[in-house]
């Protein structure tokens, strides 16, 4: 006795192990299958839905158009660095209105959606208004001396 007053306690019980006859507390007749039937024998198809013709389960499976559909991740329009240096005079302020007129893509397009990425040399001075940046360019435009707002 005095090795299991040595033990350690155990705080976690274990699982009930269903179908073991009455005297487990989780057995007898039925089991936890319900009733009668064809799905306690184990023989029946996740599609049977009894004497209907396929409409109910159509009917209960999720739309596939539209509805409950997880939307794409947002589309960013991305522009380097080169580019604005391109397009762009030294000292300039750059936001969404002045690059939809030098891309040539419509404003309300490119609203909340243009980035601008760190590829590319540039030596001008920016003035950015309005729109997201790398890591590594928002870096660069500021080591260069250019602004971010």
């Amino acid at each position: 006795m005095d090795i299991l007053s040595q033990l350690p306690q155990t705080t976690e019980k274990q699982q009930r192990r269903v179908g073991r006859g009455y005297g487990s507390q989780k057995g007898g007749h039925t089991t936890g299958r319900g009733a009668k039937g064809d799905k306690v024998r184990g023989k029946t198809r996740i599609t049977f839905d009894g004497t209907k013709i396929k409409k109910g389960w159509i009917k209960r499976t999720p739309f596939l158009r539209g509805k409950h559909r997880v939307l794409a991740a947002p589309i960013f329009y991305t522009y380097s660095l080169s580019q604005m240096d391109k397009w762009f005079e030294s000292g300039a302020t750059i936001d969404i209105k002045s690059i939809a007129l030098k891309s040539g893509i419509d404003e309300k397009v490119l609203l909340n959606s243009v980035k601008i990425l760190a590829s590319g040399e540039t030596s001008k001075t920016f003035n950015f208004k309005g729109i997201l940046f790398s890591k590594s360019a928002q870096e660069k435009i500021l080591s260069l001396g250019g602004k971010i707002e």
